[in-house]
């Protein structure tokens, strides 16, 4: 595997990582706060950043070395409301910035398996940052976010999503609808 690939890998690796206790913390806080199904939606997200860590993280099997991990996260909890920004912030940042550049290097490095581990993560992103939005509006105005059914996630890919069942296949991976954990 290419150094930089080796290096991008990494740090999706350490951010998911980070994002998976992150999000258990601010769940916690959520349901201090009276917010259950934010707490909900927190402890199913940190599922889905758990299963992106550990695809990344498995790409490096091969590797048998020290590293230390270089990845940013936006830091500093508190409140619910506080926490969906810090939460939507990170998101973000992983949609906009962070996976896009990160799969350019992976194709022109030509390593197929990062760049699908770093697109289905991508894809996973873009939902969760839309679902801590709606958290938010609902935060801001004193009340928990209405979650209809369960929050699904594919723990092939982390494909997230909210109804009574899970899809009858993951549109990101093709995973079947049996293989998702409900929240």
């Amino acid at each position: 595997m290419k150094s930089m690939t080796k290096d991008a890998l990494l740090s999706a690796f350490g951010g998911e990582s980070m994002a998976h206790m992150r999000y258990l913390v601010f769940a916690v806080q959520a349901e201090r706060e009276g917010f259950p199904n934010i707490a909900r939606l927190f402890r199913a997200i940190a599922h889905a950043e758990y299963v992106h860590a550990s695809n990344h993280y498995n790409i490096l099997r091969d590797f048998d070395e020290d590293a230390k991990v270089v990845s940013g996260a936006p830091i500093g909890p508190g409140t619910t409301v506080k926490n969906l920004n810090l939460a939507i912030r990170g998101e973000e940042f992983e949609v906009e910035e962070m996976y896009p550049i990160y799969i350019k290097i992976a194709e022109e490095q030509g390593e197929k398996q990062a760049v699908r581990s770093f697109r289905w993560a991508l894809e996973a992103e873009k939902i969760h940052a839309e679902l801590y939005k709606e958290a938010l509006k609902s935060a801001e105005e004193g009340k928990d976010f209405q979650i209809k059914g369960k929050v699904w996630i594919c723990p092939v890919c982390g494909h997230t999503y909210i109804g009574e069942e899970p899809p009858e296949k993951c549109p990101v991976c093709g995973a079947p609808r049996e293989k998702y954990v409900g929240f």
